[in-house]
């Protein structure tokens, strides 16, 4: 099979993976939702780097308590509406592996992270702009749990797991 990318996401518990995917299947066109939702930490790791990302991902839950995390506020995607995550924690795990990948990086994984659950994207503006406004009435802010973090190969659309690594 052809070497493919690799994204690095959180992993969420149950309940909030749970709450997380009806946000995105009421609001994400069903044509473009291909994946569950996630919280991405890298958007393109090369094949390279495939057995070091496994090896680091360990290191960093194997035996380690898992980082707080909270929905913090909702996001404006101009074409699309986010869960804003705030995890100090979890920024700073995020951190040492971008310290690690420095020299493999593209340019958005290098940038400044945004760390976001997107629950709708690629739609016109303006109905992003009514979806935002609708989850913005009831928004109050949660507490996430943080279960792990995995890789996937990106193949063009669903995603293939690479490794999957559990918090204590």
């Amino acid at each position: 099979m052809k070497a493919a990318p690799l994204v690095v996401t959180a992993l969420f518990g149950r309940q909030d993976q749970a709450w997380f995917n009806a946000l995105r299947r009421e609001h994400y066109p069903p044509e473009r939702n291909m994946v569950d939702a996630h919280l991405t930490l890298f958007h393109q790791l090369p094949p390279s780097a495939a057995d070091e990302l496994k090896h680091r991902l360990v290191q960093e839950t194997r035996g380690i308590r898992a980082p707080r995390a909270k929905v913090a506020g909702l996001m404006s995607l101009d074409g699309g509406v986010a869960y804003r995550i705030e995890s100090p924690e979890l920024a700073a795990i995020r951190e040492g592996l971008l310290h690690a990948f420095a020299g493999l990086l593209t340019a958005q994984d290098a940038g400044r992270w945004r760390p976001h659950v997107t629950i709708q994207n690629k739609v016109r503006p303006v109905l992003a702009k009514t979806v935002l406004a609708a989850l913005s009435r009831d928004f109050a802010p949660r507490e996430v749990e943080i279960a792990g973090l995995a890789s996937w190969w990106y193949r063009g659309g669903a995603w293939e797991a690479h490794s999957r690594n559990m918090f204590a």
